[in-house]
Formats: structure tokens, C-alpha cells, sequence
């Protein structure tokens, strides 16, 4: 059987997965042909073949699955001193602005624990751990918002014009002194 890049499967579905491995053990065991296993199992004769001979080599640990085949990722403590590192801010670590971009915090992964993420990769870290996409909100450094907000309440109603009551069935274009 062949899977894609670290197995997309569930814990359940992996489960089901080394079940079938197990399943061909006994039936090797039993002295069936790869053929029938292949055909029981639903699964290629390739890998019924790959299986035996594994199980012939070493035994039934060796037909258990060895996982996925990418690399591992950053530990809990790892991820724990990232967190505190990225809380620190980007001037702490040599950026000359307050602003993590991905790959500053990729190339921060890099130094810290030696290992080499992607950009994809990095996203993929943080957001399972929590951290969400931002951009910076731009706004006036002088922008007072209770001046703001006053000025809406008080002054604003007083210059706005007010809406013109006409007749039902009116509108701009209908008006009589437009014709």
C-alpha cells in the first residue's frame, strides 16, 4: 500500500492500517499464498510481498509500520521556548522593526533548534499552536477617538442636511420643478 507524505491518516485509521500488516502476519503464518492475502486484505500483492519478506527477516516487528517519514517536529518544550522567544519581538533578535513575518520566524527556528521549516511549514507550526495571521492596523499616532467620537455625536448631527420628506411616489427624478 502506499500512502502520501507522513500518512494523512487519523490515529483510527492508522490503527486499521497496522491491523492489516498484523492480519497478513497471521496468514503467513498460516502458509497462504501473497495472492490470496493480497486479495483478503485488499491491499497490492507488492506489499504482501514487501511484508513477508520483511516478517522473514525480522520476525513481526518488522512489519510494523515505522511511522512517518518526515521529520519529527519541534518537541513541546521546543514550541515552548519558541512562544517565549516570540513573545520577546523581532527587535530582541536583530530585526530593526517590531514585525514577525514568516520567514523571520522560520529563520528563528533555524537558529534556535537547527532545523530547516519551510515558509508553508512555519504557518502550519504556529497555527496549530495557536498563533493567528495579523497585519498591522495603520492609524493616525494624533487621532483621538473620544474627540472623535464627540464631535460624531454633537456636531455631526447639526451640519448633515436633513433628509427631505417628500410625497409617496417621489423621487429626485420625478420632482415636479425638474420637468
Amino acid at each position: 500500500m502506499r500512502y502520501a507524505q507522513g500518512g494523512g491518516l487519523t490515529d483510527a485509521e492508522r490503527a486499521a492500517r497496522e491491523w492489516i500488516r498484523l492480519e497478513a502476519v497471521v496468514r503467513f503464518e498460516g502458509g497462504e499464498k501473497n495472492r490470496e492475502i493480497a486479495a483478503v486484505l485488499r491491499v497490492s500483492e507488492r506489499s504482501v510481498e514487501r511484508w513477508r519478506r520483511q516478517w522473514r527477516e525480522l520476525g513481526a516487528n518488522g512489519v510494523q509500520s515505522k511511522g512517518s517519514p518526515g521529520r519529527p517536529g519541534l518537541s513541546d518544550g521546543q514550541i515552548a521556548r519558541l512562544e517565549k522567544e516570540l513573545e520577546r519581538g523581532p527587535l530582541a533578535h536583530g530585526w530593526e522593526d517590531q514585525r514577525w513575518t514568516l520567514v523571520r520566524v522560520k529563520t528563528l527556528i533555524g537558529r534556535m533548534f537547527h532545523v530547516n521549516y519551510t515558509v508553508e511549514g512555519t504557518w502550519r507550526l504556529l497555527k496549530r499552536h495557536g498563533w493567528s495571521w495579523q497585519q498591522p492596523t495603520r492609524g493616525a499616532i494624533e487621532r483621538d477617538d473620544a474627540a472623535v467620537e464627540l464631535w460624531r455625536k454633537e456636531v455631526w448631527l447639526q451640519v448633515k442636511a436633513p433628509r427631505r420628506l417628500g410625497e409617496p411616489g417621489w423621487s429626485s427624478r420625478t420632482r415636479p420643478d425638474r420637468h
